[in-house]
C-alpha cells in the first residue's frame, strides 16, 4: 500500500503586512494561560466520557508491577501534560505494564528508528474534549480488547478551537466541518495574529511539509488530527495502520484524513465510528458505524448518516456511567484478522 500519489505541500502566500493587522496580535503569555485553563477543562469533561478511572488504576498498577531498571508508564496524568495545548501522539499497549510513550513531533514519530512506532496497526482520535486522558483512555480500552499496541491522535487546542467551542461547536460540528469553519478560523486568525494563532499547532506543525501562513501552521485537511492522520497513512509503511476508531468528532476528522489519499493508500482500510456517524465515502474502505439509541448528541450531529448498529447506549464510553458504549468491543468485532 505503497502511495505513489502524494500531494506537494507548499506554504500559503503570506498577506502584506498591515499595521491595522499588527494591532490585533496580543502577547503570548496573555493568552496562553486561558488555552491551558480551557483545555484542563476539557480533560474534566473527558472524565464522563472515556474509561479515565480505569486508565488511571492500570497506571497505578503499572508502577507498582514494575521490575527495577523496567520504564515505567509516562505521566500523562500530570497537570502539563493534561492542560498542554500542542498536542502529541501517545502509543499505548495494555499488553506491558500499561506502558504510554508519548511523541511531540508527527515527524518523529514517522521517522522513529524504533520497530514498534511502523508496525501499529490501530489509530484512535476522540471527540467531545480531545485530551490527552481521554484520547489515552479510548486507545487503552481499544487496546485491552484488541490485545496490541494503538497510537492515539491527540489534537492540538489553540484560540480557534475556543472560538468555535464558544459558538457551540459540540453541538454544531457538523456545520463546521461541512464549511471548514475551523480551517477558515485558523487562516483568519493567523492572518491578524500569528503568535497567538500558533498556539496549540505545534503537533500540526511537525507533519512533513505541513503547508503554514505568516509561519503559522494551517490546516489542510480541516483540524489538526486529520493533518496528522493523512500525513501517517501517507508514510511509505502505510499499511502498518489498518484500522480506525473514532469517537464522536473524532470519526468526522477520520473522514476527512481519507478525502485525499490516493487508492493504494486506503486499500484495506477498516474504519468503526463510535458516536458520529459518517458518510462511507472511499469505496475500498469497510466502514462499520455504531449509535447509541439514547445518544441525543451522536443523533444530532449524524447529519443524516445511519449507523449500522444501533446500540442501547448514550454517547459516553465510560463503563462507570452506564449505558456506556463499549469501545474495546466495538473494535476487537471489526478488527481485521
Amino acid at each position: 500500500m505503497i502511495c505513489s500519489d502524494m500531494p506537494v505541500l507548499r506554504n500559503l502566500p503570506d498577506p502584506v503586512d498591515d499595521p491595522l493587522l499588527t494591532a490585533f496580535e496580543l502577547p503570548r503569555e496573555w493568552i496562553e494561560p486561558a488555552v491551558r485553563a480551557c483545555r484542563l477543562f476539557n480533560t474534566a469533561l473527558d472524565a464522563l466520557f472515556y474509561d479515565v478511572p480505569g486508565l488511571q488504576a492500570a497506571l497505578r498498577h503499572g508502577d507498582a508491577v514494575a521490575a527495577p531498571g523496567e520504564k515505567c508508564p509516562s505521566r500523562i496524568t500530570r497537570f502539563d501534560a493534561l492542560a498542554d495545548p500542542e498536542g502529541s501522539l501517545l502509543l499505548i499497549d495494555a499488553k506491558r505494564p500499561t506502558f504510554v510513550h508519548r511523541y511531540d513531533s508527527a515527524e518523529k514519530y514517522i521517522e522513529s528508528p524504533h520497530p514498534e512506532a511502523h508496525q501499529v496497526r490501530v489509530a484512535s482520535i476522540t471527540g467531545v474534549g480531545s485530551s490527552a486522558l481521554g484520547s489515552a483512555a479510548l486507545a487503552w480500552d481499544i487496546s485491552r480488547a484488541l490485545g496490541e499496541p494503538v497510537l492515539a491522535i491527540v489534537p492540538g487546542y489553540g484560540v480557534a478551537d475556543m472560538m468555535l467551542q464558544g459558538m457551540g461547536g459540540w453541538f454544531g460540528f457538523g456545520m463546521f466541518d461541512a464549511f471548514n469553519a475551523k480551517g477558515a478560523a485558523q487562516s483568519a486568525l493567523a492572518s491578524i495574529a500569528p503568535d497567538v494563532a500558533s498556539i496549540g499547532r505545534r503537533l500540526a506543525g511537525s507533519v512533513p511539509e505541513a503547508p503554514t501562513l505568516r509561519g503559522v501552521p494551517v490546516f489542510r485537511h480541516g483540524s489538526g488530527s486529520s493533518d496528522v492522520l493523512h500525513a501517517l497513512l501517507s508514510r511509505p509503511d502505510a499499511q502498518a495502520l489498518q484500522l480506525l476508531v473514532g469517537h464522536s468528532k473524532g470519526a468526522l476528522q477520520i473522514g476527512n484524513a481519507l478525502l485525499s489519499l490516493a487508492p493504494d493508500c486506503t486499500e484495506g482500510l477498516h474504519v468503526v465510528t463510535l458516536g458520529c456517524p459518517i458518510a462511507p465515502r472511499i469505496a475500498n474502505v469497510a466502514y462499520h458505524q455504531y449509535l447509541g439509541l439514547f445518544d441525543a448528541l451522536g443523533q444530532l450531529n449524524a447529519w443524516g448518516q445511519s449507523p449500522d448498529d444501533w446500540t442501547a447506549t448514550t454517547h459516553t464510553t465510560n463503563p462507570w456511567l452506564p449505558p456506556a458504549l463499549d469501545a474495546g468491543a466495538c473494535a476487537r468485532a471489526d478488527a481485521p484478522a
